[in-house]
């Protein structure tokens, strides 16, 4: 009932709450990346869906964009060769206080995300979308935040994101998207787990300590 019902209404009444709530400061942050990098202030990325009948589905994510221009597209941030050199001043600061995720409260609204769930992958990550597969963590609406974002973020490697992505699949219900809600606010305001350009750094530091 929650996980098929529930779930989706609380998605769209949050949403909608939110976007108003938020209206002005959303354009505010919108003049503020004109202003630094001119462009368009939203980004759209092809990220991957809930599997439909068996099959990967595919949405355009929306961001407030956060790197220049010239940024390669649909590269992850972690393969771009050095990437600091791509943020902008404003893109700084949305990345590290989360800001930047705002938007996709209109992919909640519309169906293709939830506030909690798996962070959905690039259509090109095919590492992290096989990884996911084996745990059944495709098979549910990707997130604005999840069990993996409060658990380590960036510095998780792959197969330990996509088992994470898994349990919260398996355990999905009220109690494990308040657990999740609440943990990403501790973890933002820790700003925990967030590096720039990097995917496993949490074992590569230990790795680098020795």
């Amino acid at each position: 009932m929650y996980k098929n019902v529930i779930k989706r209404l609380l998605d769209i009444i949050l949403s909608v709450m939110a976007l108003i709530v938020l209206a002005l400061p959303l354009i505010f942050v919108a003049l503020l990346i004109k202003i630094d990098d001119p462009g368009p202030a939203l980004f759209f990325q092809k990220r991957v869906g809930k599997k439909e009948n068996g099959e990967i589905t595919y949405f355009q994510l929306a961001k407030f964009r956060t790197m220049k221009m010239s940024t390669p597209h649909d590269v992850p941030t972690h393969q771009l060769e050095n990437p600091q050199q791509y943020i902008t001043k404003v893109g700084k600061f949305l990345r590290k206080t989360s800001l930047d995720e705002l938007p996709q409260l209109l992919n909640i609204l519309s169906g293709k995300m939830s506030f909690i769930g798996p962070r959905p992958a690039l259509w090109n990550q095919y590492d992290l979308i096989e990884e996911r597969e084996k745990y059944s963590a495709n098979d549910i609406l990707p997130g604005l935040t999840g069990w993996a974002q409060i658990n380590g973020r960036d510095e998780l490697e792959i197969p330990v994101k996509a088992k994470l992505d898994g349990d919260y699949a398996a355990k999905l219900s009220f109690a494990m998207d308040v657990k999740c809600f609440f943990g990403t606010i501790t973890a933002v305001l820790k700003k925990e787990g967030v590096v720039e350009g990097g995917t496993g750094e949490l074992n590569r530091n230990k790795t680098d300590e020795k």
